[in-house]
């Protein structure tokens, strides 16, 4: 008789931690991470440019908390994307694509990322798109390897994955495998369809796949709006755009721009790739239309998605997040690609919508100052976990709720640069540190930290000698078009500034 009530006990037991656990799960937020490659900050309507024309972004931000002072922690694509997942500086996780720093990423430290916790914690998580860095047992270089195995490397984090490294006909893999309408997807006989409509195609299939007692937690990572060729574009979206003259920049510079530093002119690749791509009119034309194209190819497949949240009765208990992982030049300062700290490159659109709250509750215009490394810190936070004390960012869920007192919030946000294009360009050597090391001695490199208050941007290169510094006043020189670091009367900021930025890394580094 005991024994009998004793199995009984044991029974109704578990069944209440089941319901419990279900119960929690229910309660738990769904959180999807939306990431494009290389869309500018101000290419999209609710940034203020309506002729980059994003219906769906634009509804969705008015329903959202839109951050005005959102920056890169590092503005390039691998080291930015393992920021942001990893929650740590480009100093700290070294993953990136020149040495010294050209490290894969460890299964010991991406165990410590926000998918993994998640998936930790009971969420199915699933990744769609461009992965874009390496994961190995151990961190290696380079980081670049012939092959991935991603399912090797990433089959315990993500239930579900329709992924490869830079675009989807270079080593994609799916899974689950038994999954035939995934695969239909990305048939490659299908035709007229495009890189984009397939990675919303794949995100849509996770929606339809996703059980009903589970929370989850989707990272997203569209290809666009890289890349401007016809076929990495859907050319039917292609038709608005074709005949638009596009406003330009002020900072946008014709030709060559002298007033940039000299080893900047002459080692960054943004510099030639100007002289090549965008600095005649007409070209800085051509180029804005096909990023255009691709954003509102990346903005259907947002509306496609709140539609698909809808019908599933999902949307109400999910939370988006809207973000790129660099910006890019198109011609400003004289420039293109991204990397280098001006804010065309290092300023980042952030829009967190929330379907637990009532539109009165969030909408609003955010200027606290967010750095993408707070994304992973978030992100864990949201889901009701503690960030791992790996963790560099901060959680910014008080920011987003207006209970944070912002007079203890931090007052800069760091950022640096570490890719010199003469290294990526060696990136196979036999001896790349004694390459490194030789550029320094001779002068070429641009590598640059800094931080960015509410009314100052500095930042210094630090190797070379004498450093080079960089300092504007963002409240009255916002293109930042004059350079104050060599006026006397701004020595005591300067000091400052410098003062901070060399803090904030020993602080990162030592970490």
């Amino acid at each position: 008789m005991k024994k009998s009530i004793l199995i009984l006990c044991c029974v109704f037991t578990c069944f209440g931690i089941n319901s419990n656990i279900e119960a929690q799960n229910t309660k738990r937020p769904n959180i999807i991470f939306l990431m494009t490659d290389d869309q500018r900050w101000d290419n999209m309507g609710c940034y203020g440019r309506s002729e980059f024309y994003t219906p769906y972004l634009d509804s969705l931000a008015a329903k959202s908390v839109v951050f005005d002072n959102a920056y890169y922690a590092v503005a390039i694509c691998m080291p930015s994307r393992v920021t942001m997942m990893t929650g740590r500086y480009n100093s700290n996780h070294r993953v990136g694509f020149v040495a010294p720093d050209n490290y894969t990423l460890s299964q010991t430290d991406l165990a410590k990322t926000y998918p993994a916790m998640l998936k930790n914690a009971g969420y199915r998580t699933g990744f769609v798109g461009k992965v874009g860095f390496t994961v190995t047992e151990n961190g290696q270089r380079p980081s670049i390897p012939k092959e991935h195995f991603y399912k090797e490397n990433l089959g315990q984090t993500f239930d579900f994955f329709a992924g490869s490294e830079t675009r989807p006909t270079k080593g994609l893999v799916l899974w689950p495998e038994n999954d035939e309408a995934l695969k239909e997807i990305y048939k490659p006989s299908r035709t007229n369809t495009g890189r984009t409509l397939k990675t919303g195609e794949a995100m849509l299939r996770f929606i339809d796949t996703q059980p009903e007692d589970k929370p989850f937690c989707l990272s997203v990572s569209f290809y666009a709006v890289k890349h401007d060729s016809d076929k990495h574009m859907y050319m039917p979206h292609f038709e608005q755009f074709k005949n638009e003259d596009f406003s330009v920049p002020e900072n946008y510079v014709e030709g060559d721009n002298e007033k940039l530093p000299q080893v900047v002119k002459e080692n960054a690749r943004g510099v030639y790739l100007h002289r090549n791509r965008s600095s005649k009119p007409e070209q800085y034309q051509r180029l804005v239309r096909r990023f255009a194209t691709q954003g509102y190819s990346v903005d259907d497949q947002v509306g496609k998605l709140i539609k698909k949240l809808k019908e599933k009765n999902l949307l109400d208990n999910t939370i988006i997040i809207y973000t790129s992982d660099n910006g890019r030049f198109q011609g400003s300062h004289g420039l293109f690609d991204k990397c280098l700290l001006y804010d065309e490159s290092v300023k980042a659109p952030l829009i967190i919508y929330d379907g637990r709250k009532t539109v009165s509750e969030q909408s609003r215009r955010e200027d606290a100052l967010i750095s993408s490394v707070d994304m992973a810190p978030t992100i864990v936070s949201m889901a009701g976990l503690k960030p791992a004390n790996t963790m560099q960012g901060r959680d910014i869920t008080k920011v987003l709720n207006q209970t944070q007192d912002l007079s203890q919030w931090r007052d800069a946000v760091f950022m640096e640069d570490l890719f010199l294009v003469d290294m990526f360009k060696a990136k196979n050597s036999n001896n790349p540190d004694a390459l490194n090391q030789e550029l320094i001695k001779n002068n070429k490199s641009y590598r640059a930290r800094g931080v960015r208050t509410k009314k100052w941007k500095y930042f210094v290169y630090y190797e070379h000698e004498p450093k080079i510094e960089e300092l504007y006043d963002m409240e009255s020189d916002p293109l930042e078009q004059n350079n104050l670091a060599n006026k006397s009367q701004y020595n005591s900021v300067l000091k400052q500034l410098r003062e901070k930025t060399e803090t904030y890394y020993s602080s990162i580094t030592r970490f």
